[in-house]
């Protein structure tokens, strides 16, 4: 029996490639300067150290040198709290910062400052990444779709146009665009553009996937929070014009289930699928697109007697399909995939010759979504 790799396959991303556990090269000379008088009014307060700091970030700048006029033996824990601000200001540009370093030298009340900053993405770099996302926009949003509408194109736009790269070497969303392949960060840097392009406000979540370091986003729709990993909707092996929705708008609860997480975040805590049925439920023209999302995401799959547990099952089901000239089944199925593998060979007293099956979790169902073709 041929088995078809579905979208249970993972992404994962090699640890320390992540920037969150990139560990900064701090050089200092903390002894390098006289014994004097402390003046504690600085010339560069800590806000304007922020803000001098990110200004620069959002040009690429390189290196950034000062003068620091203020207590220098308080320096140091200064610019580390800033440089990590400024970046946070900007989830875009925190991710792409590869590293940075920062050097002082003076006396007790004033030092010459350099700071240089590496980045994965330059600033033409990032301009390409904002055209292309400004002109895909424009093709794939109409004036009247809703958010729901706009993120679900966004997501499947994403899924089609990258495939993740196997050499993990490319962390971008411009590595993404440009060479149409990039991991876990680069997907979750595109979509964190394209949604907060589109008007969607996101965040860019860090943290552990199939035991490795992995990246998504959080997506905020009418005021309540869902979890959307684009990456992991890929399927791997690449399989163009493929998309998955096993890890669309998903629960904390559901997103646990093979994500793990420990920085506070908002809490994603309310089913999609009840979302999408409060918003189809008032009826009117309104409802239509939201119940042709409902079954875009097969939400209605559970609903058509399509449940199946049995070997019994699958094969009346497959009789009546087969009666009909069909060759394929699309079912959700309550058991373990070796159970499943099992009651598949009740097919073979059907008549056919060869069975191939595609299976992934169906999130929220405690079931299998399982795509199933015979000849």
């Amino acid at each position: 029996m041929k088995k078809t790799i579905g979208s249970r396959m993972s992404r994962l991303l090699v640890a320390g490639s992540l920037l969150t556990v990139m560990v900064p090269q701090v050089m200092d000379w903390d002894n390098a300067y006289a014994a004097g008088a402390v003046n504690t009014a600085a010339s560069i307060s800590a806000d304007q150290l922020q803000q001098k700091l990110a200004d620069a970030m959002q040009t690429r700048s390189e290196t950034i040198s000062f003068t620091y006029k203020g207590n220098v033996q308080e320096l140091k824990s200064r610019l580390q709290t800033a440089i990590d601000q400024a970046m946070i200001i900007d989830p875009y540009i925190n991710y792409t910062i590869k590293s940075y370093e920062f050097s002082y030298k003076g006396t007790a009340t004033s030092a010459d400052v350099t700071v240089k900053l590496n980045y994965r993405e330059t600033k033409e770099q990032t301009a390409f990444v904002d055209s292309t996302v400004k002109t895909a926009l424009a093709q794939m949003i109409t004036p009247r779709m809703s958010n729901h509408e706009k993120a679900k194109v966004i997501h499947d736009w994403i899924v089609k146009r990258l495939k993740y790269d196997e050499t993990l070497q490319k962390y971008t969303a411009y590595d993404g665009l440009s060479t149409g392949s990039t991991v876990c960060q680069g997907y979750a840097l595109l979509a964190y553009k394209m949604l907060n392009q589109a008007g969607i406000p996101n965040r860019i979540i860090e943290g552990r996937a199939g035991g490795q370091l992995h990246a998504w986003n959080l997506v905020q729709l009418d005021g309540k929070w869902y979890h959307m990993d684009t990456t992991w909707d890929d399927p791997t092996p690449d399989r163009p014009n493929e998309v998955s929705t096993t890890y669309y708008m998903l629960t904390d609860t559901e997103m646990r289930q093979d994500h793990a997480w420990t920085k506070q975040y908002p809490a994603a805590s309310t089913s999609y699928r009840d979302t999408l049925n409060s918003l189809i439920a008032p009826g009117g023209a309104a409802s239509k697109a939201y119940k042709q999302l409902y079954q875009a995401l097969e939400y209605d799959l559970t609903q058509n007697g399509n449940t199946l547990s049995t070997a019994s099952d699958i094969k009346t089901l497959a009789s009546k399909a087969m009666k009909s000239g069909s060759r394929s089944l699309l079912f959700v199925y309550k058991g373990s995939e070796s159970k499943l593998k099992q009651d598949l060979q009740v097919l073979y007293k059907l008549g056919v010759k060869s069975v191939s099956y595609k299976v992934s979790d169906l999130k929220g169902t405690g079931g299998l979504r399982v795509e199933l073709s015979w000849t």
